[in-house]
């Protein structure tokens, strides 16, 4: 039994960055024929888009803008160049946000998290994500078919017909939550039904914290965890290392700081932004609006794409102060007007009954002529005032957290 999907998850990390930056000005070529991309990406050439440096420059398109987006311009927002009826399956997802499937194997790219988890050819799934309207029961349907599993499609919940299925069936893998699957295992031992076929799982969409980890592991289940969006498919899995989680192939994934498309320095927090190369659906620096940092080094496992952390929080700390928002991307813009800080976070409180903030900020040049300047950005930025505190470099947590309202 071989230990990799294919030999792509062990090249040389030059040679895939190499590889993916070649292709992707074609990928901007073909994004560029949707009237939303030509629009936002009116003035860059595709050809000189081959570098990480030169990507950083497009300007990022955030999930958040998409329900606006989509209702303004039905379908998909302007953002795709094939009508609808080029694709095999069309979704939607609150929003809404309407989502087409590709017409090829492995449309969401999840082969790869599925072998990851353990998953082979002949394997039948019990996969357990819904099926009705949104894409997360096909997601994990057709990369376990594009590995050769069999797969029983029984969405969430209606145990006792699970129970049926799984004895007669004898899956031995599982795809969905990790909550459901403690209610299957729960269910199954109080009624005495016979569930032990299920050895391994692949498991995504909600918390898998480590007290539950322990609890499925005991039970003799093999669990991995997957993070991906309804978006992009798959992004980023769990491998038998358990060291974070490997990036997927034919992705690009940069961590920026939270309300801007900058990259962060290696190892801080910052949100996702995905690049994806699939020349019928492509998304050009997508932010999910998730956080999490990069993993130094190459995962002992033999596959060496970037890895992350994993899910670590949401970016989008967008809060009301006084009645007003105030937006990770005001933060960083008082970032951008003095060089000499280093993170910074606006911290958002009640004082006698009234809303206070105070900007946190790193630098290692403390003066009071610094803090009333960064005092006078800080109310001609937000429309409000605030205090603002200066604190030593390193002070302040590298969570990605840049707002944070502590009423």
């Amino acid at each position: 039994m071989t230990a990799h999907y294919d030999a792509l998850e062990t090249r040389a990390p030059d040679e895939r960055e190499a590889e993916l930056f070649s292709r992707l000005p074609g990928i901007l070529h073909h994004a560029m024929a949707a009237p939303a991309y030509a629009e936002r990406l009116k003035g860059f050439e595709p050809a000189s888009v081959t570098s990480r440096a030169a990507l950083a420059q497009l300007p990022v398109l955030r999930k958040s803008e998409l329900p606006a987006l989509h209702k303004a311009s039905l379908p998909f927002g302007g953002f795709v160049a094939h009508p609808p009826g080029a694709f095999a399956r069309l979704f939607t997802s609150p929003g809404p946000i309407f989502e087409p499937e590709g017409t090829q194997a492995d449309p969401w790219r999840g082969a790869r998290a599925l072998f990851a988890a353990g998953f082979r050819p002949g394997d039948v799934v019990l996969n357990t994500f819904g099926y009705h309207l949104t894409p997360g029961g096909f997601i994990f349907d057709t990369s376990a078919r594009a590995l050769g599993c069999a797969v029983i499609p029984a969405g969430p919940g209606n145990a006792e017909a699970q129970f049926e299925l799984i004895e007669a069936y004898r899956p031995i893998g599982y795809s969905g939550t990790p909550d459901f699957l403690k209610i299957l295992l729960d269910g199954a031992a109080s009624a005495g039904r016979d569930v032990s076929s299920i050895r391994r799982a692949l498991v995504s969409g909600a918390a898998f914290p480590a007290s539950l980890q322990d609890e499925i592991k005991a039970r003799g289940i093999d669990a991995y965890q997957a993070f991906g969006t309804a978006d992009l498919g798959l992004i980023a899995f769990e491998t038998e290392a358990r060291e974070g989680m490997v990036v997927n192939e034919d992705l690009i994934l940069e961590i920026v700081k939270p309300g801007t498309g900058d990259p962060v320095a290696a190892g801080d927090v910052g949100e996702i932004v995905v690049t994806s190369l699939d020349p019928h659906h492509p998304w050009i620096r997508l932010a999910l609006g998730d956080l999490t940092a990069a993993l130094p080094g190459r995962s002992s496992c033999g596959r060496t794409n970037m890895r992350i952390k994993g899910w670590m929080g949401r970016a989008d700390q967008t809060t009301k102060v006084k009645g007003m928002f105030v937006r990770p991307e005001q933060i960083a813009e008082i970032g951008k007007r003095h060089p000499a800080l280093g993170r910074l976070r606006l911290v958002v409180t009640r004082e006698r009954e009234t809303d206070a903030m105070t900007l946190k900020a790193e630098t290692a040049a403390v003066s009071e002529a610094l803090r009333e300047e960064i005092a006078a950005t800080l109310r001609a930025v937000t429309k409000l005032g605030g205090n603002v505190e200066l604190v030593s470099p390193g002070a302040l947590p590298n969570d990605g957290k840049v707002i944070a309202d502590e009423r």
